[in-house]
């Protein structure tokens, strides 16, 4: 857990290199910042894969539920009325009792329509934890099947457990119509309910939490984020009010803020920034803008850089990398 702070976000050291700087920092603040280039630290990865084993078997059991559901509890039958006479029906081959009539029990019908219920509860328990697990550590959006498939499994899951039993009430030659409805409304209720919950409708990627971190390091000059226990988002200064809860007062990188459970950075960074006495981009509105389209999964958005009314007031200076692909010159601050 990070330590709590009380200092502005401090600023890199003047005239070295981001690396230099970031060692600088290190002896007076702490672990040095780590590159740029977000992603997960070493504990949230760790987290959201025990997260996905979970979830795993949750749906695994449900699956294992939906199969023991078709394959054993619709084949169950009373036969009633039947004078023990056998006759062949001549279309199947098989051999019938006369005047016999054949019904599904009682008991497995509420057994069915619990097994609807448990199959529910494992289903969405299991979405629940494995989109905690991509809040940790989500997907590229640029890897478009891949990030389609792990943000909406749950979903998927949901279907799968559902349809085909659903589908077998319909089809059970036993079960009279009042049973069929019964289990195919409490059926389809809870299949929609399980895929609803399933969707992420605002998955997290890892081009969201690079471009926030970015702004971080263009803003602040290193990777240094404060926030509180509760919210979702992160600060760029420990005096604003949505900081003043009375909550433990938590600074870290934004990986470390991630790990926490906050999801991004805040937009209203302008307003912070200006409360702590730091210099403020002309452009903010329009960093604000491209934070918001790139979490919005707009992919073709770029990150403006920070435009400074003076030199000075830059923190760090990062020049643009070569066409050719180069190495660029090295960061430095005025």
């Amino acid at each position: 857990m990070p330590e709590n702070s009380s200092h502005k976000p401090a600023r890199a050291a003047a005239s070295k290199p981001a690396s230099t700087a970031s060692k600088a920092a290190a002896g007076a603040d702490g672990p040095a910042d780590p590159p740029a280039g977000w992603t997960p630290t070493p504990e949230a990865k760790a987290t959201a894969t025990r997260f996905r084993w979970i979830a795993a078997v949750l749906w695994a059991v449900a699956i294992a539920a939906e199969a023991v559901g078709i394959f054993w509890l619709l084949r169950q039958r009373q036969v009633t009325g039947g004078d023990g006479q056998y006759v062949r029906n001549p279309d199947t081959g098989l051999l019938e009792q006369q005047g016999a009539t054949t019904t599904f029990p009682q008991w497995a019908f509420i057994t069915l329509l619990v097994l609807f219920v448990v199959i529910a509860a494992l289903s969405i328990t299991g979405s629940f934890l494995w989109k905690k697990a991509n809040r940790l550590d989500p997907a590229r959006r640029s890897d478009t099947v891949r990030f389609f498939v792990q943000n909406q499994l749950g979903a998927i899951i949901a279907i799968i457990a559902f349809v085909p039993l659903i589908i077998m009430v319909f089809l059970n030659k036993d079960m009279s119509k009042g049973q069929k409805t019964t289990a195919g409304i409490v059926g389809i209720v809870l299949a929609a309910l399980a895929v609803v919950l399933g969707i992420d409708f605002k998955p997290s990627s890892v081009e969201q939490y690079t471009a926030d971190q970015s702004t971080v390091i263009q803003l602040l000059g290193q990777d240094k984020v404060v926030w509180v226990d509760g919210g979702t988002v992160y600060h760029v200064c420990e005096q604003v009010s949505a900081i003043q809860t009375g909550s433990d007062k938590r600074t870290g990188t934004t990986a470390q803020a991630v790990e926490a459970g906050k999801t991004r950075l805040t937009l209203e960074f302008a307003s912070e920034l200006r409360k702590c006495g730091l210099a403020v981009p002309e452009n903010s509105p329009a960093i604000a803008d491209a934070l918001r389209a790139i979490r919005d999964g707009k992919t073709d958005t770029t990150l403006p850089a920070p435009v400074w009314a003076n030199a000075s007031d830059a923190p760090i200076k990062i020049p643009d990398a070569s066409q050719s692909g180069s190495t660029p010159a090295p960061t430095s601050t005025p």
